[in-house]
This record gives C-alpha cells, structure tokens and sequence, in this order.
C-alpha cells in the first residue's frame, strides 16, 4: 500500500503517503489520489508527507494531485507528519510549529 485515506465530517479528504516515493510509485501514488477526488469530490485535500525530505518522486506525485485539485477548484494542502492541519477552510487553531503549505509552494520567501 502506497496511500492511505480517510474522510473527516466536513468532506476533507487526508491522504497520507506512507512512504518515500521512488520512479516506480510515484504514478500509481498519484492514480490512487486522483481517483479518490474524481469519486468523491472533496471539499478539500490534505496530503501528509512521509517523515524526512520528500524525494523528487514524492514531490513529482504531490505536484500532479495539487494541478488536478486546482482544475476542479479543489484546496489542497501538503502537511509534513503526524501534524493536525485543519481543511484550509476550516478551523483556525494548528499544533504549534506546523505551517500550512498551500499547493506545496513555500510562503516564506
């Protein structure tokens, strides 16, 4: 298993990628969460990334779900692990330290 998923009451969908990506997953990873968005339709995604840097592959998956979430209009968000990041829309308390990475672009340059 590459992913996994679950829905929150408020229609979010949290995707974790269970591992580092490498060339011969990052296809299926990104399949797998684009599916899940064209069945469902979220109000919003929410994708934690595995511990350490990302690979280019995990980032190459990351960037493919983040243009397909922008052409439906869809918020997505990119967490690192473990962290309790709400939908972008929704509640404005985070754990301390964490920081929202909206559409995997870094806001402090």
């Amino acid at each position: 298993m590459i992913i996994s998923h679950v829905f929150d009451g408020d229609g979010v969908l949290r995707v974790t990628i269970l591992r580092d990506l490498d060339i011969t997953n990052r296809a299926a990873a990104a399949l797998q969460i684009e599916a899940l968005v064209s069945a469902h339709r979220p109000s919003a995604v929410v994708v934690e990334l595995p511990v350490g840097p990302p690979s280019p592959a995990t980032l190459s998956a990351l960037a493919r779900a983040q243009r397909m979430c922008q052409s439906l209009a869809i918020p997505l968000t990119a967490t690192g692990p473990g962290a309790t990041e709400p939908a972008p829309e929704g509640v404005a308390t985070r754990t301390p330290g964490t920081r929202r990475l909206t559409y995997g672009a870094r806001q402090d340059h």
